[in-house]
């Protein structure tokens, strides 16, 4: 296979074989799924990388032919053009470094959300995808589907009149948050590196499952009616609760949620983000946290409020509304009515606007959507340009979290202007041996 060239438009002009290589990295939890549709989608998984011997095996047994690694870096220094694209489906903390080690090398690079746990390595991430030229895709819920295409068609019809606040709500957290660090250290299975599951971060001793009568199983028990998917104090999966390695439940859905919003209301950065949060730990995001976001007016759109809530919370249920709300949602207000993504709350103005014809391209997909953009089939829906927007915008709400107060952005400059001490979570210094 003949080398890349060094700068391509995304997928365009470069010759690719009619099976794609592809590589996974973090192949355990959600990415052995994912892996599966992108194999759907046409591509060949050739190589898959894994800290976890064990966590990784239904992957290894899915795909037998595939050479294993523990550590990113020396799959792709190993598999050169073997590998045409790579899927990072690792905890948040390693998305950047993995993602960049793969743009470095000309890969097209599918990631999941959120595209990175700061701020700093958001911007990093999203110029060296400009650089690369690669097909780029971050796994939020599509903004192409038919559902988030009506929406942005009614909208911009004035089907509700101008938008001036839209409520967004998730029944995360499902992992334990709101809590310390637990005492004393495990021993590492010889199954898992440490070290490399640590990667960027600062190291801590491993720890390996909660116990029945800690507080963090105890509170997910009781605000979700069942047990955490799992006990485990970091790994698998109930990383995200904690700061170093996480995103907290708006780290974890806001990038699915914010995605049509920000195509139906053309948002682009924030001018002040604020919190009003249950306790927040040190170590961890809170049990709860309403968050609120205020954008300026675009063009002849005018002002908008968007307002998070998590950890069960929810905005009051609209009049028109018969029944109670949804675990998960996204409700517009207009100065002409209201919408639950794409339904009116008004059988009058439904009928008045259902003719406004389907203008915008329904697309397949997140993989469908990746594979199209590697052919030179345009951008996909949520490229890293794009999810950048919405990373961004969920790691923004994080900082207001941590700072405890009301902060204003000024996006050109990458800086929280009235708040200094909120700038320490722009970015995170590295653990040595770790650059971006």
């Amino acid at each position: 296979m003949s080398a890349r060239p060094k700068s391509t438009p995304p997928g365009g002009g470069i010759s690719r074989p009619k099976s794609l290589g592809g590589a996974g990295v973090g192949v355990g939890g959600v990415g052995f799924g994912q892996l599966k549709a992108c194999e759907h989608a046409g591509f060949n998984i050739v190589a898959l990388c894994d800290v976890d011997d064990v966590y990784a095996k239904k992957a290894y047994d899915q795909w037998p032919q595939a050479r294993r690694y523990r550590d990113y870096r020396e799959m792709l220094r190993a598999e050169g053009d073997k590998i045409d694209a790579v899927y990072c489906g690792t905890p948040d903390h390693t998305h950047a470094v993995v993602t960049l080690a793969a743009l470095r090398r000309k890969k097209h690079v599918c990631c999941v959300k959120p595209l990175t746990r700061t701020i700093e390595e958001c911007r990093a991430v999203v110029a060296a995808a400009r650089e690369a030229g690669v097909a780029t895709q971050v796994t939020a819920a599509p903004n192409t589907s038919e559902a988030a295409c009506r929406t942005c068609e009614l909208i911009w019809a004035g089907a509700i009149g101008a938008v001036r606040e839209v409520h967004i709500w998730s029944n995360r957290p499902l992992w334990p948050q709101g809590m310390s660090r637990p005492p004393g250290q495990d021993a590492v299975p010889a199954t898992l590196d440490w070290d490399l599951w640590i990667g960027p971060a600062p190291m801590r001793p491993f720890k390996s499952e909660w116990l029945d009568g800690d507080l963090p199983l105890q509170q997910i028990t009781a605000a979700r009616g069942r047990k955490p998917h799992h006990k485990s104090v970091y790994h698998p999966w109930n990383f995200r609760g904690w700061w170093d390695f996480g995103t907290g439940a708006l780290g974890d859905m806001g990038c699915h949620h914010f995605n049509t919003p920000f195509r139906a209301l053309k948002l682009r950065h924030p001018i002040s983000v604020q919190a009003a949060t249950t306790r927040v730990f040190d170590e961890t995001a809170p049990l709860a946290s309403i968050v609120t976001y205020d954008y300026p007016a675009r063009g002849e759109m005018p002002p908008v409020r968007v307002v998070w809530y998590d950890g069960g919370l929810k905005p009051p249920p609209p009049r028109e509304l018969d029944r109670p709300l949804a675990a998960e949602g996204v409700l517009y207000i207009g100065d002409e009515g209201k919408m639950f993504s794409p339904a009116i709350l008004s059988a009058e103005r439904a009928k008045k606007f259902e003719s406004v014809p389907k203008t915008l391209p329904r697309r397949g997909g997140t993989w469908a959507e990746w594979m199209e953009a590697i052919k030179g089939n345009g951008k996909a829906g949520c490229d890293f340009e794009w999810a950048g927007l919405l990373t961004e915008a969920v790691l923004l709400g994080n900082v207001a979290i941590r700072a405890g107060q009301r902060i204003e952005w000024d996006a050109a400059r990458a800086r929280v202007t009235n708040v200094e001490s909120a700038n320490q979570y722009i970015q995170q210094a590295y653990r040595t041996g770790w650059t971006l």
